[in-house]
């Protein structure tokens, strides 16, 4: 039975996406995730979970260039437009976009990353340097 309810207690991978991707804390969904764009908040000002310690590094940037370069710039190539333009029209039209949209995404994915790495229980070791 202590089995039982330590499956229904583990935190979900999905849960914590979402959490993430919304910037919420993963432990509780009511605080915040972030101070600034990008800055981790040190704990949750809800449930005081310690939000710090979950090593995003450069993951969120990886996956943020893998989404952007999948759905966004390859698709876009497939457009004879694209070729055919001057580049002194093609590079505002297509970089400022570009830019927009990775500005966007990039901290849901960092929130997304985050949210998993909760979910999966991993933090950083307290002898390496933060």
């Amino acid at each position: 039975m202590d089995a039982m309810s330590e499956t229904s207690t583990a935190p979900s991978l999905l849960t914590g996406l979402k959490r993430g991707l919304l910037h919420r804390c993963p432990n509780c969904g009511d605080g915040r995730l972030y101070m600034r764009y990008l800055k981790v908040d040190p704990e949750c000002e809800a449930c005081g979970h310690e939000l710090g310690g979950y090593p995003a590094d450069d993951g969120p940037a990886y996956f943020t260039i893998l989404l952007i370069g999948h759905l966004f710039v390859a698709p876009l190539l497939f457009f004879p437009w694209i070729w055919e333009a001057s580049p002194m029209i093609v590079a505002p039209v297509t970089l400022i976009p570009l830019a927009a949209l990775t500005l966007l995404l990039l901290p849901r994915v960092k929130g997304g990353v985050i949210g998993a790495l909760w979910a999966m229980r991993l933090r950083k070791a307290e002898d390496t340097p933060s």
